[in-house]
C-alpha cells in the first residue's frame, strides 16, 4: 500500500481533459465556490479552499494555488498541456484562471477578470474546447471569457462541453409512472448563437486525446 500525503484531502478524481495522469482533490471548507460568495458578502471571513494535484503512477502532490484567506477555487480541467484552475479572489474582486504546467510544473495567471463581469458564482466553471469561463443559473448559460454572450435553453438541459463554435447540452426526459416510468437522455448542440444545430440520442463525451464520442 502507498501512502499519499494529501494534507487531509481524502478524496480525488481525474481532472476533466486529462489523460490517467493527473487527478485532482477539494477540501469543502464553505461548500461549493457560490456558497463560498455568499459568507463572504455576509461579512464573514472566507478561509480559503485546499486544492491538490496529484500525478499518477509515482504519487507526487503539487498545490497549484495555497489555500489562502479571502480565496476559493473550483474544479480544474486540463487543456494544451496545463491544468487550468479557476481562483476567485473575493476581497481584491477578481477572478483569475491559474494554469500549472504539467511538464514543469510551474504556475501562472493565464487570464484574470472583474469579479463584477458575472452577476454571482453559482456553477461558475471551466469548460473545454477551447478554454471556456461558463455560468449556469436556470434556463441561462452565460459565456463569461474569453467571449461574452448569453443563450437560453430548455428546462432540462446542462451546459457540459464546448468544441470550438459548437456548445453541447444535456437533456434529460422522463414520462409515466410505476412499471410504465421511463426516463432517458439526448445531446443537444447549439451554435454560438444558441441556435440548435443537432439533436443526437444519447450522450457525447470527449477523450483525453481530444476525439468526442457519441454513445447511443
Amino acid at each position: 500500500m502507498k501512502t499519499i500525503e494529501t494534507d487531509g484531502i481524502t478524496y480525488i478524481e481525474p481532472v476533466h481533459g486529462a489523460t490517467n495522469k493527473w487527478y485532482f482533490g477539494l477540501d469543502y471548507e464553505h461548500g461549493d465556490l457560490y456558497e463560498a460568495e455568499e459568507i463572504f458578502r455576509e461579512g464573514h471571513v472566507v478561509k480559503g479552499r485546499k486544492l491538490c494535484l496529484v500525478h499518477y503512477p509515482d504519487g507526487q502532490i503539487f498545490f497549484p494555488v495555497p489555500k489562502m484567506e479571502g480565496h476559493y477555487s473550483e474544479t480544474p480541467v486540463f487543456f494544451e498541456g496545463g491544468i487550468f484552475i479557476i481562483d476567485v479572489d473575493f476581497p481584491n474582486g477578481l477572478i483569475r484562471i491559474i494554469r500549472f504546467d504539467c511538464n514543469d510544473y510551474q504556475v501562472c495567471t493565464h487570464a484574470e477578470l472583474p469579479l463584477s463581469s458575472v452577476k454571482d458564482c453559482y456553477n461558475l466553471q471551466l469548460r473545454i474546447a477551447p478554454l471556456t469561463l461558463s455560468r449556469q443559473c436556470g434556463n441561462e448559460v452565460e459565456i463569461v471569457w474569453p467571449e461574452k454572450l448569453s443563450l437560453s435553453m430548455g428546462d432540462h438541459d446542462s451546459f457540459f462541453m464546448r468544441d470550438g463554435e459548437k456548445l453541447f447540452f444535456s437533456r434529460w426526459h422522463e414520462e409515466g409512472e410505476g412499471v410504465n416510468y421511463k426516463y432517458w437522455e439526448e445531446t443537444i448542440v447549439r451554435n454560438l448563437a444558441g441556435d440548435v444545430i443537432e439533436t443526437l440520442p444519447g450522450d457525447v463525451m470527449q477523450m483525453p486525446n481530444g476525439e468526442i464520442w457519441h454513445l447511443k
